[in-house]
């Protein structure tokens, strides 16, 4: 699908382009590779940013094949074997017969894998709690609500299909 010419698209509103910013700057504040060595360093694992992807997206779903996976997160099905050998190798996630072929292999966390997730949300958490320490519970609250219209209208409106897995 070919973008509108820059003539033919109405002006974009400002609080459009302010809202893009604000994305914009928290994804890069978040994505830092500085931020996720202090979040690991909080967390005590030595995880790098690929292996926490993964581990949070199987901790957000049912065990899955390598190849949707891959799907899921964007990236190519070797990328996703090669980090699943490391996790599996630290004790992470396992492969285990899928119940509908068993020929295919479904990949799954371990408990350590799961509390390798917590631990990694709570110290995620920690500098959030305190961003927002001086906001009201009314706030946090619409802000929740509207993080999750704004997900799944993004979601919505993609232009490649995404599955961002339940939002429970």
């Amino acid at each position: 699908m070919a973008a509108p010419s820059s003539e033919a698209a109405s002006p974009v509103p400002t609080d459009i382009v302010e809202i893009e910013k604000c994305l914009t700057r928290v994804a890069y504040l978040a994505g830092r590779p500085r931020q996720h060595e202090y979040l690991m360093a909080m967390a005590g694992l030595t995880l790098d940013r690929a292996a926490v992807a993964i581990l949070r997206r199987l901790a957000e779903t049912e065990p899955m094949r390598p190849g949707v996976l891959a799907g899921l997160l964007a990236v190519e099905a070797s990328h996703v074997t090669r980090q699943v050998q490391q996790l599996e190798r630290a004790g992470y996630v396992i492969r285990a017969a899928d119940p509908h072929d068993r020929r295919a292999r479904r990949i799954e966390l371990t408990d350590a894998g799961r509390a390798a997730v917590n631990r990694f949300r709570e110290a995620s958490r920690v500098g959030m709690r305190m961003a927002l320490a001086d906001w009201s519970d009314e706030d946090l609250r619409r802000l929740a609500e509207l993080f999750h219209r704004l997900v799944d209208d993004f979601v919505t409106h993609a232009e490649v299909p995404a599955d961002l897995g339940p939002t429970a």
